[in-house]
C-alpha cells in the first residue's frame, strides 16, 4: 500500500511533511513509474521550509485527512524543495508563467505520467476565496479533464513543452555596449521610490544586484541620482523594519512600501549579497551605519546560520517566518514586553525604536530607527546596545523559528565571496579565514567523483550541482585570491569553470544550462538569461570568466564571455535592466582595472599597499599578488614586472599597458582615486 515516503529524505522542508496523510513522494523515476502504472496525472508541489504560504496551504490542505484522501484517490503527490532542485523548480515555474501566471512559492503544477506540465498555479485556499476556486473542487476538476479530456491535456502539455524549449534558445544579439549600460541604468532609476529607496510599491525586496548595477553606474559616471538610489536604499534598509535590529541580519523582504513589515524569514543568500553590497560602498561614503550593519549581519551567521558549531563548517540556508504556528512571533514586542525588560530607562529606548502603545503591526511592534536614519553618538548607542541586549536575552528563550539546515553549495558560494571582501575593505582578518575555511568545507565535503553536488544535510550529499554552484563558487575562489594571494583559488576557479565548460555549455553558444547534460530526471535544460533573488549563473559566469581572462590573460576565457554576452543579453534597456550581474560582467571585461602587488605578503609594506587597494573602492578591480620569484602568464600586462629596489610594488593596469610601478601606500590611493 502506498504511503508518505518522505522520511528518508534530508531535506527539512520535505521532513515537515512526513507525516501529512498525503502519500507524498520524493521526486524520482520511480514517482513517474508509478503515475504511469496507475494511469494517474502528478500533483508536483514545490515550497520550501522557511515559505509562510507554503505553510499556510499545509496546514489547510495537506494536513486535512479528507482532502489528503482526494489527493491520494486521484493524483500521484510529488513534493519538491525548489532549493535542493532549482532546475526542477526552474522548469515548472517557466511553465505557469506561459500560462499567464506570475508563478511563486507553493507551487502547485498539475502533470502527465511522463512528468510534463498541463495546469497549474499556485496557493490555493482549501475553501473558496481570494478569487481562487476551494482545493478539492479543483483537484476534482482536473482529474475528471485528465481522464475524460486527455486528448486536449496531451495538447497543452506539448505546447507548454515547446515552449520550454524556445526558453533555451534566447535570440541573441551583439555584445552590448557601455552606452546602453547607462540607458538601463538611467530606466531603472524611473522606478526607484526618491524617498524610501528600494524600487516603488509594495512587497519591497532588497535587490542588492540591481542596487549593484546602479553603484557600477554611479562609479562608471559620477551621477549623484545613482548614488543616491543606492544610498538611500541602504539607509532604510539598514534602519527599517526590515533589518532584525536585536539579533542581526535582513529578512526576505518587507510587505509595504517603507521597509517597516518584513516577510520574516531570513535567507543565506540575502544577507550574503547585502553584505557585498554594503562593502562595496562603504569605501565611499565611509557610513558608519553599513560598517555596524556588516559587522552586526556577520555575527548573525556565525551564531545562528552555521552547519556546526564545532570544526569544519558550511552555512545553512534560512529561517523560518513562523514560530508557533505564528508569523513574526519570536521577533516581535508588546510596550509592555518592553517596558518588562527595560523598566524606567526604556524610554528613550522605546522613542528611538518605534515601540508605542497599540503597537506598529497587529497590536506589535515591529522594532525599527525609520524616524532617524542616522546611528546616534557613542554614549547613546553604547546605552542603546545594553537595552537591546536585555531583549535579546529575553528574546533567546522564545520558541525558535525553525531552520532549514541544508548547506548549499550556491548560497554558500555567495556568503564566502563576501566574507572574504568584508574582511579585506574592513581590515577583519577572521572573516578572511572564516571565508577560507568554509570554502574548504565546500570544496571538500561537497565534492563527490570531482563534480560539486548542490546540497548537504543531515551528513549526507545530494543533488546534483547547478551551474550556479559552479559559478558561485569559482567566483568565491577568485574573490579569496585576490585578498589573500593564494595560488590554489586560482587553480580552483579554474578547474570548476572547466567542469561547468564541459557539462553546462550549449554546444550552440548559447551560453550555460542550468542543469548538467548528464541529469537525466527533468523533461527540459532551462537557462536562466535573467537574474532573479540571486545573479543568474549566466551573469556570474561571465564575471569569472572575465576575471579569469585579466589574471591569465588566456583568450579563450574573454573569447567564451564574448559569446555568452551575445547570446544572451537583452537588446533593449527594459531587458538588460533584469541582466544586472551579466552587465557588471561585460563592464568588467571591457574595462577591468588590474592591480598587480608583486613582493612578499606578509611585508609591512605590502600589506599597506594591499590596504590601499581595497581603501580606493573600485568597482572592477582584479587584484593579483605576484610573491617573489613568480611570474604573471604570457599576455598579461604586467608581465616581467616586480618589487622595485627590494620593495613591493604596485602595477596599475589598464587594458594592455600598466603605469610606472608605486612603492608608496598613499601615493597609490592618490593615483586609485585618479581612476
Amino acid at each position: 500500500m502506498t504511503r508518505n515516503l518522505l522520511a528518508e529524505e534530508t531535506s527539512p522542508y520535505l521532513l515537515q511533511h512526513k507525516d501529512n496523510p498525503v502519500h507524498w513522494r520524493p521526486w524520482g523515476a520511480e514517482s513517474l513509474a508509478a503515475a504511469k502504472r496507475e494511469n494517474k496525472p502528478i500533483l508536483l508541489s514545490i515550497g520550501y521550509a522557511a515559505c509562510h504560504w507554503c505553510h499556510v496551504m499545509a496546514h489547510e490542505s495537506f494536513e486535512d485527512d479528507a482532502i489528503a484522501g482526494l489527493m491520494n484517490e486521484l493524483f500521484v503527490s510529488i513534493k519538491v524543495d525548489r532549493e535542493e532542485r532549482p532546475d526542477i523548480d526552474a522548469i515548472y515555474q517557466s511553465a505557469l508563467q506561459m500560462m499567464g501566471d506570475h508563478g511563486g512559492w507553493p507551487l502547485t503544477m498539475f502533470l502527465t505520467p511522463d512528468g510534463e506540465p498541463f495546469w497549474g498555479g499556485t496557493y490555493f485556499p482549501a475553501t473558496a476565496r481570494y478569487g481562487r476556486p476551494a482545493f478539492p473542487d479543483l483537484l476534482k476538476g482536473i482529474a475528471d479533464t485528465f481522464h475524460t479530456r486527455n486528448g486536449k491535456v496531451l495538447e497543452n502539455a506539448r505546447a507548454l513543452k515547446d515552449g520550454l524549449s524556445r526558453l533555451s534558445k534566447p535570440e541573441g544579439t551583439d555584445a552590448p555596449s557601455v552606452e546602453k549600460l547607462d540607458q538601463a541604468a538611467a530606466m531603472i532609476l524611473g522606478i526607484v521610490d526618491t524617498h524610501k529607496g528600494g524600487t516603488q510599491g509594495a512587497p519591497k525586496f532588497p535587490q542588492p544586484s540591481l542596487f549593484q548595477f546602479l553603484w557600477h553606474a554611479h562609479r562608471r559616471t559620477g551621477a549623484g541620482p545613482f548614488r543616491e538610489a543606492v544610498t538611500t536604499t541602504l539607509d532604510h534598509l539598514c534602519q527599517g523594519g526590515i533589518y532584525d535590529h536585536l539579533g542581526g541580519g535582513f529578512a526576505r523582504y518587507s510587505t509595504d512600501e517603507v521597509w517597516l513589515a518584513p516577510h520574516f524569514e531570513k535567507m543565506l543568500y540575502d544577507n550574503a549579497l547585502l553584505v557585498e553590497l554594503l562593502s562595496d560602498v562603504w569605501p565611499q561614503t565611509k557610513s558608519p551605519l553599513y560598517a555596524v550593519r556588516v559587522r552586526e549581519t556577520i555575527d548573525w551567521a556565525l551564531r545562528e546560520m552555521r552547519s556546526a558549531d564545532q570544526g569544519p563548517f558550511g552555512f545553512t540556508s534560512a529561517l523560518d517566518a513562523d514560530s508557533e504556528g505564528r508569523e513574526g512571533k519570536f521577533y516581535i514586542w508588546t510596550e509592555e514586553e518592553v517596558d518588562g525588560v527595560l523598566g524606567p530607562d526604556g524610554g528613550v529606548f522605546k522613542e528611538i525604536y518605534g515601540v508605542a502603545p497599540g503597537g506598529n503591526w497587529e497590536g506589535h511592534a515591529i522594532l525599527n530607527r525609520s524616524k532617524d536614519l542616522r546611528l546616534g553618538n557613542d554614549d547613546q548607542e553604547r546605552r542603546l546596545l545594553g537595552a537591546r541586549e536585555k531583549l535579546l536575552t529575553v528574546r533567546a528563550g522564545r520558541v525558535r523559528p525553525q531552520r532549514d539546515d541544508k548547506v548549499l553549495a550556491d548560497w554558500n558560494g555567495l556568503m564566502i565571496a563576501a566574507l572574504a571582501k568584508a574582511g579585506a575593505v574592513f581590515g577583519q582578518a577572521a572573516w578572511v579565514e572564516t571565508a577560507a575555511d568554509v570554502f574548504l568545507f565546500i570544496a571538500d565535503t561537497m565534492t563527490e567523483n570531482g563534480r560539486l553536488k548542490h546540497s548537504w544535510c543531515a551528513g549526507r550529499l545530494r543533488h546534483p550541482a547547478t551551474v550556479d554552484d559552479y559559478a558561485a563558487m569559482a567566483r568565491a575562489a577568485l574573490v579569496l585570491f585576490g585578498v589573500t594571494g593564494k595560488g590554489e583559488y586560482l587553480a580552483r576557479a579554474q578547474g570548476w569553470v572547466g567542469v561547468a565548460n564541459a557539462y553546462y555549455w550549449d554546444d550552440d553558444g548559447k551560453g550555460y544550462f542550468l542543469g548538467a547534460d548528464d541529469t537525466e530526471d527533468v523533461i527540459a535544460r532551462t537557462k536562466a538569461a535573467h537574474d532573479n533573488a540571486v545573479p543568474s549563473g549566466n551573469g556570474v559566469m561571465a564575471e569569472v570568466l572575465a576575471r579569469l581572462f585579466h589574471i591569465t590573460g588566456e583568450d579563450e576565457h574573454r573569447q567564451r564571455a564574448e559569446r555568452l554576452f551575445q547570446a544572451i543579453a537583452g537588446k533593449e534597456a527594459e531587458q538588460i535592466s533584469r541582466q544586472p550581474a551579466l552587465m557588471n560582467a561585460f563592464e568588467l571585461l571591457r574595462t577591468g582595472v588590474q592591480i598587480v602587488i608583486a613582493g612578499t605578503e606578509s611585508d609591512t609594506e605590502a600589506k599597506d599597499l594591499r590596504r590601499a587597494v581595497f581603501d580606493a573602492g573600485l568597482v572592477n578591480r582584479v587584484v593579483t599578488h605576484l610573491p617573489p620569484g613568480a611570474g604573471l602568464p604570457g599576455g598579461h600586462p604586467a608581465r616581467g614586472k616586480g618589487p622595485v629596489d627590494g620593495k613591493p610594488a604596485v602595477y596599475v593596469c589598464a587594458g594592455p599597458a600598466c603605469g610606472l610601478p608605486i612603492v608608496d601606500a598613499e601615493l597609490l590611493r592618490e593615483e586609485l582615486a585618479r581612476l
